[in-house]
C-alpha cells in the first residue's frame, strides 16, 4: 500500500492506494474517520484492482475547506482529485456520509466515468428524520475540563451496530483530531437528501451492507429506488464491513466490478 498527497482546490488531499492493475475504484469513507477505515481491506483490493481512498477534505489527513460545505461540494473536490491522479473511468465505493458523496460523484462525473456505485448506509430518510439527526446527532460541544466529552463520544460510538473496540478508538481519535470541525461532513450529509439523484444512477449499483448496520432500512428502501440495483447484507459482528471483514468485503467488490 502506497500513501501520496495531490493538490486540490482546498489544499492537498491525502490518499492511501494498493494495486497497480485491473479496473480503478475509488474509495471513500464515513464521517468523522479517514482514509484509515480502508486500512484493512486496502491490500486485498490491490490483489485483484488498483484501489485508491481518498480522506475527505478536512478529515484525516486532508487540509480543511475554509468554512462548512455541502455534499455536492465534496463530491467535486474528490472528482478533482481524480483527475489530478489521472484516473479514468472508475467504480466508486462510499459508507455512511462516503457514499453519499459517492452517489454525487457518479451524479458530476461525465457520463459512463463512474462504472459501478457500491453504497453502504445512504441517508434515504424521511425529511422530519434528516431534521432530526442535524439537530441532535452531532453537536458542537466544546471539550470539558473533566474529559467526559471522551467517554460521551466512546459510547456514541459503541451503540452504532456493536463495532469492535478498535474500531471505537480510531473512530474516536479521528473525531478529536479534527474536533473543531468534525461534524461538517455529518451535516453535509443530513441536509443532503439522495432521493431525486438515486433514480438518476445509470450504472450498476450494489447495496454491500452489514445486517447490524443501523442504515441498513434505508438502504433496502435506495434499493427499490435506483435502475439496476442490487443487494447484498452480510450477517454477523461486520459492521463496518471493511474494517471487520476486509477480505468479504474485497472479495464483494472485486467480483461485482468485474462482473456487474
Amino acid at each position: 500500500m502506497t500513501r501520496g498527497y495531490v493538490t486540490g482546490r482546498w489544499g492537498q488531499v491525502h490518499y492511501r492506494a494498493s494495486g497497480e492493475s485491473g479496473p480503478t475504484v475509488v474509495l471513500v469513507h464515513e464521517s468523522p474517520i479517514s482514509s484509515e477505515e480502508y486500512a484493512h481491506a486496502l491490500p486485498e483490493l490491490g490483489r485483484s484492482v488498483r484501489a485508491v481512498a481518498f480522506d475527505t477534505p478536512g478529515y484525516g489527513l486532508s487540509d480543511p475547506p475554509p468554512a462548512p460545505q455541502e455534499i455536492p461540494d465534496y463530491a467535486a473536490a474528490l472528482l478533482e482529485a481524480a483527475d489530478v491522479l489521472g484516473l479514468g473511468d472508475f467504480a466508486v465505493v462510499g459508507t455512511h456520509t462516503g457514499a453519499s458523496i459517492a452517489v454525487q460523484m457518479a451524479v458530476q462525473a461525465d457520463p459512463g466515468r463512474v462504472t459501478h456505485a457500491v453504497l453502504s448506509g445512504i441517508p434515504l430518510m424521511r425529511p422530519e428524520t434528516r431534521a432530526m439527526l442535524l439537530e441532535t446527532w452531532a453537536p458542537e460541544t466544546p471539550p470539558r475540563p473533566d474529559g467526559s466529552h471522551f467517554a460521551e463520544v466512546w459510547a456514541r460510538y459503541a451503540a452504532q451496530g456493536d463495532p469492535p473496540p478498535d474500531f471505537i478508538t480510531t473512530l474516536a481519535c479521528s473525531l478529536f483530531s479534527v474536533w473543531e470541525r468534525y461534524n461538517w461532513a455529518y451535516n453535509a450529509a443530513f441536509r443532503y437528501d439522495p432521493a431525486p439523484d438515486l433514480p438518476s444512477l445509470t450504472c450498476p449499483t450494489l447495496f454491500l451492507t452489514a445486517a447490524s448496520d443501523l442504515l441498513l432500512r434505508a438502504d433496502e428502501r435506495a434499493l427499490r429506488v435506483v435502475p439496476d440495483g442490487r443487494l447484498t447484507v452480510v450477517e454477523g459482528r461486520s459492521h463496518p464491513l471493511p474494517w471487520c471483514v476486509p477480505e468479504r468485503f474485497a472479495r464483494e467488490i472485486a467480483a461485482f466490478v468485474a462482473g456487474g
